[in-house]
């Protein structure tokens, strides 16, 4: 079982900055892989960035790629979302998944395990 527990939601204007950070707990995450999904008012959960855990391999939405970047700080268990550049389009619900994904499906692959997500609201 792992638990994720989500943080670093807020209110920002358009162009600013944010980042989520995702803490791991319960075992190891060995062959994990951790993502960032979002969900919109009236929309689909949609897939917004995904990293390994124990080799340097990420994905990245095409929405989002080159404004966020995501990491991992093995250490502490911990996988960060930073968000710059942000846009109103970008308001969501922001929650973090892992799952046993192979690098080359962590766009597509099944995460077994979620947060509770956490707001993050961009204003115009």
């Amino acid at each position: 079982q792992v638990h994720l527990v989500e943080s670093g939601g807020g209110l920002v204007q358009a162009g600013g900055s944010l980042r989520l950070s995702c803490a791991a707990s319960g075992r190891s995450l060995n062959n994990y892989a951790l993502a960032w999904y979002r969900q919109a008012p009236g929309k689909e959960r949609d897939f917004v960035a995904a990293i390994t855990w124990n080799v340097d391999t990420t994905a990245y939405a095409d929405s989002v790629k080159g404004r966020f970047t995501i990491s991992r700080d093995n250490a502490k268990n911990t996988v960060y979302l930073q968000m710059n550049s942000l846009q109103p389009e970008d308001t969501a619900v922001y929650y973090c998944a892992a799952g046993v994904v192979a690098p080359y499906r962590l766009r597509v692959g099944l995460y077994d395990y979620w947060g509770q997500g956490t707001q993050v609201t961009v204003s115009s």
